[in-house]
């Protein structure tokens, strides 16, 4: 049984969703979602970008962030422009009423990272993160290799037919 406990997999997904679930609550204590704080982050992090690629930095459907973007429009937090290049696009930006709440999120991130850090050393934080890290980026980089052999493969089989 201990074996299970200790299974890094499992540790890994049981964490991001218990932190999943505190952030909803947290987010919920503030009348908005955890998905609308994750979209202004993103616009803070990343003015103008585009709702499409939104989408796929969060992982949800380009309806869903659509919605999800009406509903911050709504409240005078975010805004549409035009895209110069091509009218098609939306780019995205963050108005002034986002940012008294991006502060807010800093503050609650801020406690979220206190509460899981509590008792753990500085040097074991460094150590995990940096553990993290390389995780990432050999996820990251496996995914970009499996996308590009199944664009070869889709090349080839287009070449065939």
């Amino acid at each position: 049984m201990d074996e299970f406990h200790r299974d890094l997999l499992f540790l890994l997904h049981d964490v991001a969703r218990l932190l999943r679930v505190d952030a909803d609550k947290r987010a919920r204590l503030h009348g908005m979602t955890r998905a609308q704080w994750a979209i202004l982050i993103w616009l803070e992090r990343q003015p103008g970008i585009s709702q499409k690629e939104l989408s796929e930095l969060l992982e949800v459907e380009p309806i869903t962030v659509a919605r999800l973007i009406d509903r911050l429009e709504a409240r005078g937090m975010v805004e549409r422009r035009p895209d110069p290049r091509d009218r098609r696009i939306w780019r995205l930006h963050l108005l002034r009423p986002a940012r008294d709440v991006l502060h807010e999120i800093d503050q609650q991130r801020a406690e979220m990272t206190r509460l899981v850090t509590a008792g753990i050393g500085e040097e074991s934080i460094e150590s995990m993160i940096e553990a993290l890290m390389r995780m990432k980026a050999t996820l990251t980089q496996e995914a970009h290799a499996s996308r590009r052999g199944a664009e070869h493969v889709d090349t080839e089989t287009r070449e065939a037919v």
